[in-house]
């Protein structure tokens, strides 16, 4: 009987460690994201088993992609921290095992989106796969502005539900990309500012990692979360959401701006993390109210 617990333990062990190569707090937003999108552009009554289809196939891109960036960067994840526990610098997998899942996935999705949702969301969600990996990824290491390159496929998600929807990339498609694209670097730069003594450790050129007294770093957040309260009125400017998404979107952003500014006015890490909550609350909210009063077209 212990022989038989080892082995369901061993099983397991591995089982959880392939799915921490995904990194499901990520595959979450695109899940979110790309109903979102999907939602926001179908005409008429939901098709809810293809849009199942459609954020499967994206999730399945996504995790294949958060599993090739684990086996990328191995090393780094071993020398920080925060990474140090993941499946690779543990010796849970092996770098052969990553890279085989990685592409299995990443490959499937991008079969599953061909045939559920045709070329062009196929072809997104693989553009999204190599921008990651071979835009952000390695420049991290290298740039600054990998911030900026890596915002790039990470707002895309919203774009493949608003193409399996409609067929096109047509203004909401964009606008969507656009409300994504800015709401990742007051996250992410949130992010980095807690853990900027981690990335420097490991040689990652994340802006705070330079911007030690984070006057740059600030700056940047209150000016991307400035432009996405902006930027997330347009739904209702344009006929995609009505009045009460408008002040509610008013209300959000307004609210993460404020977060924003009282972080920047004492910058510990305590309001960085305050912060990085915020934004993970506020994306859900403002495209939840979206959806809630889209207007049918």
């Amino acid at each position: 009987m212990s022989t038989v617990r080892t082995v369901d333990l061993t099983l397991g062990s591995r089982a959880s460690a392939y799915i921490a190569l995904t990194k499901p707090d990520v595959s979450l937003l695109v899940l979110m994201t790309t109903a979102a999108g999907y939602y926001m552009g179908v005409r008429g009554p939901v098709n809810w088993l293809h849009m199942i289809h459609v954020v499967f196939g994206t999730l399945l891109i996504a995790g294949g992609t958060a599993a090739l960036n684990h086996y990328l960067e191995r090393d780094s994840d071993r020398a920080m921290r925060r990474t140090a526990s993941r499946p690779l610098p543990r010796g849970v997998l092996q770098p052969p095992q990553a890279l085989a899942f990685g592409i299995a996935l990443s490959v499937g999705g991008a079969i599953d989106l061909f045939f559920t949702a045709g070329a062009l969301a196929s072809g997104l969600g693989l553009a999204t796969c190599l921008s990651y990996l071979l835009g952000y990824t390695p420049l991290k290491k290298r740039t600054v502005w990998a911030t900026f390159v890596g915002a790039f496929p990470g707002a895309i998600p919203p774009m493949i539900g608003w193409v399996a929807a409609t067929g096109s990339l047509d203004r909401g498609a964009w606008l969507l990309f656009g409300i994504l694209f800015l709401w990742q670097f007051p996250h992410f730069h949130a992010i980095s500012w807690m853990y900027r003594e981690d990335y420097a450790r490991a040689g990652i050129m994340m802006l705070p990692v330079v911007d030690r007294e984070g006057t740059r770093t600030f700056r940047q957040i209150i000016f991307y979360a400035g432009a996405l309260l902006g930027i997330s009125l347009l739904p209702a400017v344009l006929g995609l959401a009505g009045i009460i998404y408008f002040f509610g979107a008013l209300v959000i952003c307004t609210g993460l701006l404020q977060v924003c500014l009282w972080a920047a006015s004492n910058k510990t890490n305590v309001r960085a993390k305050w912060l990085m909550h915020a934004t993970v609350l506020h994306i859900p909210l403002l495209l939840g109210l979206m959806m809630y009063d889209k207007i049918p077209r």
